[in-house]
């Protein structure tokens, strides 16, 4: 990726220029010394004088009002702060017309900023730079060789600490990914998270840094010096180094769509620079964004190109499931790569999309208006909405998709996930978010499998990585860690593998459903790669097939293979071939694959395979229980003891009171130790009140222990614990379940003889 950039022949401006902005994708104003504001249009390369200031106004500053405020009056939205050097802002029209001029400070007004809502409007002196928090409670300002960070909220805590070795002349806090950068006189940039902690420092330049700019999407930013335009990631590594013959860029103002930035110069120039050369890639295609409006095509197996020419410039690409979809400034096109030739095209609501993603079955287009999934014939499928939506701070980390579901992290709440049902754009189930006791801060869902089964796992601010299922069953959802530290993570594009950064080590969760179903295996499914020579804050690009791509806190891509075996043994599974599971686990003899075969046969009630798979692995215990629940008289029983070993000993319960098993839901609590609840059931259901009695006295006797709780003393009274009556009627109870269960087989078998 780089910068193109351009410049006029000879400067409109006669003096230095302090101030630009773009007021839509294609209209940038710009203000300087010689008291002229220019409107520029890199279009139709037009430039033309709006308005003459005061010979003793020296303007400074200029920020235009957000777009795409809901409720806003289009007269206001038209409007821009400019701040100047009599101590005063005004409110310009962009027409030229000054609506208002405010006295604000005694000095010279050094910084105007609207908040994202625009509501409210900060200024500063003798403060060089300021910046709104995303959520516009919170102001960023710089004081001398400080950063400080002030609540609107009166007596909150103010956070304050020292950034630089020389003055900070510039800072910008994005509203995605709530970073901050900060330049100066130090001749160094800075990126920090809103805590104040340092992500990148930058070597020293030749010369102070002068201006430096966020895109609007967080994921690129802008640094300007004397004669140097620098383009960075958002975490803070180069990807190109311009050097123009600007004298120092005092200002750098990014386009709404992110395409492109123009820069305020010291020597009159106003300095153009459109970003090209990005790169998207998947299997065996990649794909370049060459100019504006085309891209070329590389299939690296057979070296054939493809030029795919656009009407207008691109703004947003993604490559994935066989189709890249592109959205310029007015359309969208949907490429399949099986032909590039005949692309389906359809307009745009709003030009500006912020975010694309996809699954396998359809996209998600964000833009400053709403959600909107489409499938790959270019059909609306749904809209989802929620309350308080913001989709302009929406990013890859913060929304996810699959083939059924989109799951949004809210930003008024950090804590709260929203998930839709993908074709009717519905909240899910009874429509209550998944809420967390802690700030999430990723979240990613699993791609393959039933709706039902669908998983959900997110990192949260202290950096644990939970999963829980996106369907709630029972009152509470079961959210379960299974992992610390996690910097990044993502899921398998062909099956429900899931990959992340440990701490300094490279982790695959080859079956994670494991927690659900046999948590102590959970560790015998992992596998682990020491992964210190990725460097700091290395962060997962994609999981394709076998290979998993990382990109280094200095920019260069890793690619890393996993073992195809695990993905081989998820697809026998799903068909139900356990035979060729075995037979794979046999034929590769890893401890790793056997231990995925014991937890998938578990969660799929396949009582020969767990047996087979905790025998190869050694656990004895387990394969002596699974035989005692084959051994067990009816399916109801059996299941009941599956999901007791899974550790669901409610769903248990329920299941064999379902049944008109009481005997059963009253033993399993038995043999749990949950005494109080196995003599609610035995007196509820009148029977059974005596044998809850007696092992209860029994395990007392066996720790030498006397009966102090109240109720066992109260039921206990004038009732003889006799064992032998007890042995008769538990007899008599399991009698009776095969009866049942026999009487069920027979009646199926009938069934089938008569279809």
């Amino acid at each position: 990726m780089r910068l193109k950039t351009s410049l006029l022949k000879e400067p409109k401006h006669k003096d230095l220029v302090s101030c630009v902005g773009w007021t839509t994708a294609d209209e940038l104003y710009s203000c300087g010394d010689d008291h002229q504001l220019m409107r520029w249009s890199p279009v139709s390369s037009e430039t033309t004088r709006v308005l003459k200031l005061p010979g003793d106004v020296y303007p400074i500053d200029l920020h235009c009002f957000p777009r795409g405020i809901g409720g806003k009056k289009q007269s206001q939205a038209e409007n821009f702060v400019l701040t100047s050097s009599d101590g005063k802002f005004h409110l310009i029209s962009k027409l030229g017309r000054v609506e208002k001029s405010v006295e604000a400070h005694c000095g010279a007004v050094l910084a105007g900023r609207w908040n994202y809502e625009g509501t409210a409007l900060v200024t500063g002196t003798p403060v060089y730079s300021v910046s709104w928090a995303p959520d516009s409670d919170k102001v960023l300002y710089t004081s001398g060789q400080q950063l400080i960070i002030k609540p609107l909220q009166p007596n909150a805590k103010v956070l304050q600490w020292k950034a630089h070795d020389g003055l900070i002349l510039k800072t910008d806090w994005n509203s995605v990914n709530d970073l901050i950068l900060s330049a100066g006189e130090d001749c160094r940039y800075k990126v920090w998270d809103s805590f104040g902690r340092v992500l990148y420092n930058s070597q020293p330049h030749e010369y102070p840094i002068t201006a430096i700019a966020w895109a609007l999407d967080g994921e690129l930013f802008a640094v300007g010096s004397f004669n140097t335009l620098r383009l960075c990631d958002k975490t803070g590594w180069s990807y190109a180094l311009e050097k123009p013959s600007t004298g120092s860029i005092f200002a750098i103002s990014w386009s709404i769509d992110g395409t492109q930035l123009a820069g305020a110069c010291g020597n009159g120039q106003v300095i153009f620079a459109h970003v090209v050369e990005q790169h998207w890639e998947w299997q065996n295609f990649q794909i370049t964004l060459i100019k504006r409006r085309t891209m070329k095509v590389h299939n690296v197996i057979n070296d054939a190109v493809d030029l795919l020419e656009f009407r207008d410039r691109v703004i947003k690409a993604s490559l994935n499931y066989g189709y890249l979809v592109v959205s310029t400034s007015l359309q969208c096109y949907v490429f399949s790569t099986r032909n590039w030739n005949t692309p389906l095209i359809f307009d745009l609501k709003e030009g500006t999309v912020s975010l694309i993603l996809q699954a396998e079955r359809h996209f998600l287009l964000v833009d400053g208006g709403g959600l909107y999934l489409y499938s790959y014939e270019g059909r609306l499928i749904s809209s989802p909405k929620y309350p308080g939506m913001r989709t302009d701070i929406l990013n890859a980390l913060t929304v996810s998709l699959s083939n059924d579901t989109l799951a949004v992290r809210d930003k008024a709440d950090e804590k709260v996930i929203y998930i839709f049902e993908a074709l009717s754009g519905k909240p899910l189930g009874d429509g209550k978010p998944l809420t967390h006791k802690t700030e999430i801060v990723e979240i990613a869902l699993d791609q393959k499998g039933l709706t039902s089964e669908r998983k959900i796992a997110f990192i949260d601010k202290n950096r644990d990585l939970f999963i829980t299922s996106v369907k709630r069953f029972g009152k509470e959802q079961k959210i379960v860690k299974i992992g610390t530290m996690v910097q990044s993570l993502a899921w398998n594009d062909s099956c429900n593998i899931l990959c992340g950064i440990q701490d300094s080590r490279f982790t695959v969760w080859y079956y994670p459903n494991t927690v659900y179903v046999d948590k102590d295996l959970l560790p015998k499914t992992l596998y682990e790669k020491d992964a210190s020579e990725l460097s700091k804050s290395p962060q997962i690009v994609s999981f394709v097939g076998s290979q998993v791509t990382i990109r280094r806190a200095d920019g260069s891509l890793v690619h890393l293979h996993v073992s195809p075996y695990p993905a081989i043994l998820h697809g026998h599974v799903s068909s139900s071939r356990w035979q060729d599971g075995l037979r794979l686990c046999r034929f590769v003899k890893d401890q790793t694959l056997w231990a995925c075969l014991a937890a998938m046969a578990v969660a799929n009630k396949d009582m020969s395979t767990a047996e087979i798979a905790y025998a190869a692995i050694g656990e004895i215990d387990k394969v002596q229980y699974i035989n005692s629940i084959k051994e067990l008289p009816s399916k109801e029983s059996r299941l009941a003891h599956m999901l007791l070993f899974s550790g669901n000993s409610q769903e248990a319960e329920t299941l064999l009171l379902q049944a008109g098993l009481v005997y059963q839901a009253i033993q399993i609590n038995i043999n749990l130790y949950n005494w109080e609840r196995a003599l609610d059931l035995a007196v509820k259901h009148r029977t059974h009140v005596d044998t809850v009695l007696a092992y209860r006295q029994k395990f007392l006797e066996d720790f030498g222990k006397k009966e102090t709780n109240q109720r066992f003393l109260q039921y206990a009274e004038g009732l003889e614990v006799d064992w032998n009556k007890i042995k008769a009627k538990i007899e008599m109870e399991i009698a009776k379940e095969r009866e049942r269960a026999a009487a069920s087989a027979a009646g199926r078998s009938s069934v089938t003889v008569q279809q």
